[in-house]
């Protein structure tokens, strides 16, 4: 995250002898990004973190099976009715992924009992349904529905829930993600027209340290690999850091829509920027005011990108047979655009109530097997004026 933050006990100076209550040496920690080059924090443990007591020879192989059937068509996947099944890992599904991202959906049904660190991605993971607490080396946060939790690579948590509804959908992303370069200035903070600012981002709240012993479990993910690290400290002996790198959480009705007099184009409504892929925030807003304006998108081609919506709340306006948790996708080299009778039906409306998150990758995306399973395969034959809508809404 692109500003300075603190939390609990550090020394004033870094690299610097910083003892405990008995005299030993607090173990520091540089948590390092782009070869020293980048942003970074410090850390200080009271075991060294670099102590591992134990690596289960048993490795475990997360590998998406892709949907090989999939075809160049329009997507719509119905996610609402999938099971429970699993923690806020285990339980990941898969939809959609390249080189760049893995986008999965969770309903989850276990509390974690592990401690849990990606190896290789940040994550982001969106809280459709549910509340909780994420509980990280570095600070405990309190989450919400409407949430996004960014967790960057290499921090070690557990996500929390405290309701029997638990739904998320989670970005892996394989290049670090940040805010989007054309709202911040030279020094990092985000600028005037930014749709957000650093009052809307909550980070880690509560210093939590435990110095206990025992055995404790963490599952590292490196690639398609997850190994189990045993120690015999708890991973969450940190007495504190500082730093620009760290979990945060913003929700999207602090998202502040930006509007005009005609239709504004997606990249305004963009929250998040990574390597390969955009995530963006469609809020309930005022809509357009010119007096002859289509305030409803357009036809459009996808030339350089696969366009993936989440519908999260609301009535959609330019989409019929969309359901809550429903996800669109529509691939480059296809137009895409409103459904039949949907921008008549619209015109002189003066606001939107729709909540959505999309994604926008930059190299062609594919399905996972578990897309089949959700799949809707009448959507593409929505656009016909001649197509019964019953059969359209219930996915025949």
């Amino acid at each position: 995250m692109p500003f300075y933050y603190k939390l609990g006990e550090i020394p004033q100076k870094r690299h610097t002898q910083f003892r405990q209550p008995d005299g030993s040496l607090y173990k520091e920690e540089l948590l390092s990004t782009i070869g020293f080059d980048s942003i970074s924090t410090n850390a200080y443990h009271i075991n060294s973190p670099a102590k591992i007591k134990e690596i289960s020879p048993e490795v475990e192989i997360v590998k998406i099976e892709e949907w090989k059937e999939s075809s160049l068509r329009p997507y719509h996947f119905r996610t609402k009715p999938m099971k429970t099944e699993g923690d806020a890992f285990s339980g990941r599904k898969p939809i959609m992924y390249n080189n760049d991202v893995v986008m999965s959906v969770c309903r989850v049904k276990d509390q974690m009992d592990y401690f849990y660190k990606n190896a290789l991605c940040d994550e982001i993971i969106f809280i459709h349904e549910g509340k909780g607490t994420l509980q990280s080396n570095l600070g405990y946060m309190k989450f919400r529905e409407g949430d996004y939790i960014v967790i960057p690579r290499g921090i070690i948590y557990k996500l929390v829930h405290e309701t029997d509804q638990a739904r998320y959908l989670i970005f892996e992303s394989a290049g670090p993600v940040s805010t989007p370069s054309r709202y911040r200035n030279e020094h990092g903070q985000l600028m005037e027209h930014a749709p957000y600012c650093e009052r809307d981002i909550r980070c880690p709240e509560e210093m939590v340290t435990f110095d206990e012993k025992g055995d404790f479990r963490m599952k590292i993910k490196k690639g398609e690999k997850v190994v189990t690290f045993h120690y015999e400290f708890h991973p969450f002996d940190i007495v504190g850091w500082d730093g620009y790198y760290f979990p945060w959480i913003f929700n999207i009705e602090d998202f502040m829509p930006i509007t005009g007099k005609i239709h504004m184009p997606p990249p305004i409504h963009q929250t998040f920027a990574a390597p390969g892929f955009v995530i963006c925030s469609f809020c309930p807003r005022l809509l357009d005011y010119h007096p002859l304006a289509v305030p409803i998108p357009y036809n459009h081609s996808n030339l350089d990108s696969d366009e993936m919506l989440y519908y999260v709340d609301g009535n959609f306006a330019s989409r019929k047979g969309i359901d809550f948790a429903s996800i669109s996708l529509h691939p480059n080299g296809i137009p895409h655009g409103p459904h039949p009778g949907t921008v008549e039906a619209n015109l002189g409306k003066k606001e939107t109530l729709e909540t959505a998150v999309m994604m926008d990758t930059f190299r062609p995306l594919k399905l996972a097997k578990f897309a089949s399973e959700v799949n809707d395969p009448s959507y593409y034959l929505s656009w016909n004026d001649s197509e019964p809508l019953e059969l359209i809404n219930e996915g025949q």
